[in-house]
């Protein structure tokens, strides 16, 4: 029955006509969580946003999906025109979905999120919207589900961490032990002692020592190192060793 209904309403109406009645439409929106490292903090990217409601606010950023654009394309343009960032990997996050989380128009928000070395796409980053990094652990208030958005993210960034060594796509080609331990510290909220975090790291066998030093923390200065490209998707498991209590992670 009901596909005979449709297929005399193809007949009497062009295809872009069709529209599926009796019911509401609704918004759909893409909202960009982006996470960058700093050599020294885990920070995260918002702008100040530019329409009401709640212009002028805090915000992660977002725009709604365009009719003949993806989900992907639709975070890809709005993280450009909003920052100036482009080229960063993205991946699809969570859907948020709560009837009210928009108080104009129901609106289903798409959330993405990403981690990136902040030195190498500083030159990106404009400011026609403010944006901004602020410390993990210390940003403004937040409009809508956003600071929810960011929590979930953050979630899932440990659970990832936990199960890959993800964390180096937020670190220079170089970097040093004290850089990752700070990096991992950001991430679980946690402190990690020194030495049983540099012996368990070294141990893995994936990281070469190189011969210059990082001296700008002290005279004697650390050691850079560089991941071994060689071994790491065979020995990643390796790094599951010094990650706190990765089973009360997975949700």
């Amino acid at each position: 029955m009901y596909h005979s209904t449709l297929n005399s309403q193809l007949l009497l109406k062009p295809h872009s006509m069709i529209r599926y009645s009796g019911q509401t439409r609704i918004l759909v929106a893409v909202d960009c969580v982006i996470f960058g490292f700093d050599g020294n903090d885990l920070k995260i990217l918002l702008i100040q946003r530019g329409f009401e409601p709640e212009a002028k606010k805090w915000s992660l950023m977002g725009g709604f999906i365009q009719p003949a654009e993806n989900l992907d394309q639709a975070a890809n343009r709005i993280l450009k025109q909003l920052t100036g960032l482009e080229g960063v990997y993205l991946e699809q996050l969570h859907v948020f979905g709560e009837p009210f989380r928009d108080p104009l128009e129901r609106t289903i928000g798409v959330a993405y999120f990403s981690l990136i070395d902040i030195h190498k796409y500083e030159k990106q980053l404009n400011d026609e919207y403010h944006a901004e990094w602020f410390l993990l652990n210390d940003f403004p208030k937040l409009i809508f589900d956003h600071e929810e958005m960011i929590e979930t993210a953050k979630n899932h960034l440990r659970y990832k961490a936990a199960l890959h060594p993800i964390l180096f796509e937020l670190l220079p080609e170089k970097f040093t032990i004290p850089q990752l331990q700070s990096l991992y510290e950001g991430i679980y909220g946690a402190t990690f002692d020194k030495r049983n975090f540099s012996r368990k790291l070294l141990s893995t066998g994936l990281l070469i020592r190189q011969q210059d030093k990082h001296k700008e923390n002290s005279k004697k200065g650390a050691f850079y190192y560089m991941l071994n490209e060689n071994q790491y998707k065979e020995k990643f498991q390796a790094f599951l060793n010094f990650i706190p209590n990765p089973e009360s992670l997975i949700f």
